[in-house]
């Protein structure tokens, strides 16, 4: 296969229609998987959401209020770790993928955490050999053809924050490849949720440097 072609596309499913204000998205089912790497190397915009697991494959374009949530989740993420010293690195969308897993995504934020040093100095990650993230930001306002959650946990994901618009759920992976929510953080530990929760509403009635700081100084009176 000439590098960058695209081979013949396999049979279709229809999509949802977008909306005046829906997402647009193109849903592909029984894909091989040099036709994933393949739309991956052609397709450069990386506004673009482009997800695959086990032979489907979903291209998306997301919603403006899908960006404000990520942003708005990623931000706070970076301050707790500004704030309690906490290295980190922030790999944003990165594709993650795996084709011995046939899975592969790009979350709205990840980050690494826990294994931070494994890729600090590294502007280029083998998921093969490197650590996929600690944790990752999923913003899940629209229904998507291709689920998502089952691709963290194949891909080995510790911990997953999903947020639908209303509700922010922190999901840790369980021995038995499933995620759970439960109330203690692997990241953070220390962070109350609902308070978390309380800051990130703050997002709908007020701009971001107001939220912000009302954030940071919130971080600096928890205790170590």
């Amino acid at each position: 296969m000439v590098h960058g072609a695209i081979p013949t596309l396999p049979p279709t499913r229809p999509a949802d229609p977008p909306t005046a204000f829906g997402p647009q998205r193109l849903f592909l089912d029984d894909v091989p998987w040099d036709f994933y790497t393949s739309c991956l190397n052609t397709i450069r915009d990386k506004s673009l959401r482009v997800t695959f697991h086990r032979g489907r494959l979903e291209i998306m374009a997301p919603l403006s209020e899908h960006e404000i949530w990520k942003r708005a989740i990623g931000r706070f993420i970076e301050q707790i770790c500004f704030e309690r010293d906490i290295p980190f690195r922030a790999i944003g969308s990165t594709t993650v993928r795996r084709d011995d897993r046939q899975a592969g995504l790009e979350s709205d934020e990840a980050f690494y955490i826990q294994r931070a040093a494994a890729v600090v100095g590294k502007m280029q990650l083998d998921f093969t050999v490197d650590p996929v993230p600690d944790l990752a930001v999923e913003i899940d306002i629209t229904r998507r053809s291709v689920p998502r959650q089952p691709i963290y946990a194949d891909l080995g994901v510790p911990e997953l924050w999903r947020f639908d618009g209303q509700r922010l759920s922190v999901l840790a992976l369980t021995p038995t490849g499933r995620y759970e929510d439960r109330p203690t953080r692997i990241a953070f530990p220390f962070l109350p949720m609902d308070e978390f929760r309380r800051f990130l509403e703050m997002t709908r009635t007020t701009d971001d440097t107001t939220a912000m700081r009302a954030f940071q100084q919130w971080v600096r009176t928890l205790s170590r």
